[in-house]
């Protein structure tokens, strides 16, 4: 019996290059990755961007269709009057799309709150989780790190870093493969004990949790340097860490750019090792990571960065395609059954 193939819903008008770069990358993920793609938005501006694609479409005989959506939420207005207020916007269309069946998971690179707030209206959260979560890969020298939560919730309950904890166990077991993923409690310091009354309340329930392989409080670095594959935390301390690597790997990479060139020696030596660079580059690249999983969700989300590129929606249709056929979903709802009851308070 021949295996169906995902389709993924995504929101060609959403984010700061919509839609040309959220259609080209369609396109690339499409062919690369053999799924199905619903481009959701204005019909008349994609089927204009898809004419360049018509012949790369027939030869690879991909599956393009397209989802009319007659508005659009900007990434000033606010998400929950927004899904309100523009009911038939891409980003809600492309979340319906997900909850009627349509599609087995989603890619969106605009608002973050309005993917999120259209997600939990039109898909409906996992029983057991109290808020959806983003996890966001990150590289390390080791195995990678997942960051959870980076951004959905700035204010937490202690119990919601259990659940965070659990569903990240579950996604780098299935979908990275790591047997027994170590889990840590992001904070200031690794002794026990360290931290405020929030991280300490949190540290006991997650100490006290069979479902997951706790390791105790891990600090920033470690995240890069192997200290564990899963890093747990509130949305606000998630969210500055994320962007302070962003900006760190950012600013790397532009020094090295610049080094590179400034004298022959440099661009000599910069050529020979440019195989070795190109490497190392993909490997702190987080458009080479694709996007953010909408974690407690019944369906699969994939929140891309706002400024992404196709070669960054590319990647977010393969952390989408993984998600699915891992069976993500369906384990995270079986691994909060599991061990202790404190997750699901």
């Amino acid at each position: 019996m021949t295996k169906k193939p995902v389709r993924i819903a995504i929101d060609a008008m959403g984010g700061d290059h919509a839609p040309h770069e959220i259609i080209k990358g369609a396109i690339l993920g499409a062919r690369l990755y053999k799924v199905g793609v619903c481009l959701v938005g204005k019909p008349d501006v994609i089927e204009l961007e898809l004419q360049q694609y018509q012949e790369k479409i027939r030869r690879h005989n991909l599956s393009v269709e397209v989802v009319p959506a007659t508005e659009v939420i900007a990434m000033g207005d606010a998400p929950g009057i927004a899904i309100r207020k523009k009911k038939d916007s891409s980003i809600v269309v492309t979340a319906k799309c997900v909850g009627d069946g349509k599609a087995d998971a989603m890619v969106a690179a605009g608002s973050t709150g309005a993917a999120m707030a259209s997600a939990i209206f039109n898909i409906g959260r996992i029983e057991g989780i109290d808020r959806p979560a983003i996890g966001v890969v990150l590289p390390s020298l080791a195995s990678p790190c997942l960051l959870i939560d980076a951004g959905a919730n700035a204010d937490c309950l202690p119990e919601m870093l259990v659940q965070f904890g659990r569903m990240g166990t579950v996604f780098m077991k299935h979908v990275y493969h790591i047997d027994n993923p170590r889990v840590g409690l992001l904070n200031i310091g690794e002794e026990a004990g360290k931290g405020n009354v929030f991280v300490n309340s949190a540290f006991k329930m997650l100490e006290h949790d069979q479902a997951i392989n706790f390791i105790g409080n891990i600090e920033g670095r470690d995240m890069y340097l192997g200290g564990a594959e899963v890093a747990v935390c509130d949305g606000f301390t998630g969210n500055v860490a994320l962007k302070s690597s962003e900006g760190v790997a950012t600013m790397i990479l532009k020094l090295l750019k610049q080094e590179m060139k400034s004298t022959l020696s440099a661009m000599a030596g910069a050529l020979l090792l440019r195989r070795a660079l190109k490497r190392a580059r993909k490997k702190v690249d987080h458009e080479e990571f694709g996007g953010a999983l909408l974690m407690g969700i019944k369906g699969t989300c994939v929140i891309a960065h706002g400024g992404s590129s196709a070669n960054a929606i590319k990647h977010a249709i393969r952390v989408a395609k993984d998600a699915v056929e891992a069976n993500v979903i369906e384990k995270i709802t079986t691994k909060l059954t599991e061990g202790s009851p404190v997750a699901c308070l």
